[in-house]
């Protein structure tokens, strides 16, 4: 066993409306064994906190480790031994910047999984869905609308997989659910980066939809949709899927009707931001066409979310060069919401829309020992954790210290 005892830390436990006074955190073998005023006798570990806060490992849950482009086509023909090298750096990159969890959202499977908990990648946990299901010309679909010779190979990518019908849907949930995914992932509307299908677009019949649910929850996991529009939106809270991906454009009324159901909503900001600056490779105009439609009234949805009290979770969507931008997610969270509920939302209510409440998101005893420690006061400041080089002095994952910028 090993242990590691964190002195004089504030606290911000993921849950609570303030920090707690200087407390002392003992985790041994990799969870929190206790947080008290004062913990005496030794550890093989100490780290001097003086002041700085401690809060919870970050959690996306909206990310793509087999991203390496945003051209998500040209990322389809690349060599699988390649792809997985840039699934590792995006990765070990994800944990530098503080996110000790991701939820996948579309592309990582059962041996990426495996590389991280072996300690072969050095990432954050991980929880996969593998490919991400998408209809005939619907938002995973990536052919070219205009190629009628399109080979059938196009239809398995390294994000997407389309399937029709009833049968198909179940047939390709249960596979991917018996290599041990945490969810499935449906395309319920349209989407930026596909060429064939328009924003308004629903997509998979209600049939097919039941049927990832319904396989989903015999394996005790869930399902998962990316949903632009109110509509599909509401489709997800009716036909019980548990989260909704983007929600771009819902509108207030449609917030208080998500409110009064179980589902949670995953708003990317950081995407649409850094597509708007165009800090990606050119969008077809086609895409951007779609982008414009959708920018204007992605702050507005994250705020009619928060005012109806729809619970909130916090993903970033980023894809290849674009990966880097992750943690700005929360700053631009903070543009209609405190600083404290975008914590949350990272922390806590994201570690209960993945299933893990109170082992994760959170510090308290028993809990994974996934650990920050912060040069200042996020509450007051999340840009903090937007600049992890010089905002966050210590990062702890699984109960190890991965980086320490201590006595700066």
């Amino acid at each position: 066993m090993t242990s590691l005892l964190i002195k004089n830390a504030l606290v911000f436990d993921g849950e609570a409306d303030a920090l707690a006074g200087e407390r002392d955190i003992l985790v041994r073998d990799g969870r929190i064994e206790a947080i008290e005023a004062r913990i005496g006798g030794g550890a093989d570990r100490v780290l001097e906190a003086a002041g700085r806060v401690a809060m919870p490992g970050l959690i996306d849950a909206h990310f793509h480790a087999n991203a390496p482009l945003t051209d998500v086509a040209a990322a389809d023909r690349m060599a699988p031994a390649l792809l997985a090298q840039y699934a590792r750096a995006n990765l070990e990159g994800a944990l530098l910047r503080g996110f000790t969890t991701v939820r996948d959202a579309g592309g990582a499977d059962v041996g990426l999984a495996q590389a991280v908990e072996r300690g072969l990648i050095g990432g954050p946990r991980l929880f996969f869905g593998g490919r991400a299901l998408s209809q005939t010309g619907g938002h995973g679909d990536l052919r070219d609308p205009h190629d009628v010779h399109a080979c059938g190979c196009a239809l398995l990518g390294s994000l997407t997989q389309v399937v029709d019908g009833v049968e198909a849907v179940r047939r390709t949930a249960r596979e991917e659910l018996r290599h041990g995914a945490s969810h499935i992932k449906l395309m319920m509307s349209g989407g930026v980066l596909s060429d064939s299908d328009p924003i308004w677009m629903a997509q998979f019949a209600d049939e097919e939809v039941a049927a990832a649910v319904i396989e989903a929850e015999r394996w005790r996991a869930y399902v998962m949709a990316h949903a632009h529009t109110a509509e599909a939106a509401l489709r997800c809270a009716r036909l019980g899927v548990r989260s909704v991906e983007h929600g771009t454009l819902i509108d207030a009324p449609t917030a208080r009707r998500l409110a009064d159901s179980p589902i949670y909503v995953v708003p990317t900001l950081t995407i649409i931001d850094s597509l708007l600056r165009g800090d990606a490779v050119a969008l077809p105009e086609r895409s951007r066409d779609k982008l414009a439609a959708i920018a204007p009234h992605a702050l507005a949805a994250v705020e009619a979310c928060a005012q109806a009290g729809v619970r909130l979770g916090l993903g970033t969507d980023l894809l290849g060069e674009l990966h880097p931008r992750q943690a700005r997610e929360l700053v631009l969270r903070a543009q209609v919401q405190s600083p404290l509920d975008v914590l949350k939302s990272a922390t806590s209510v994201n570690a209960a829309l993945i299933g893990r409440p109170g082992e994760l998101g959170v510090l308290k005893a028993g809990a994974l020992a996934d650990i920050l420690l912060v040069e200042g006061d996020p509450i007051r400041d999340i840009g903090l954790l937007a600049e992890p080089q010089t905002g966050l002095a210590a990062i702890i994952s699984r109960g190890r210290l991965v980086r320490e910028a201590l006595g700066r």
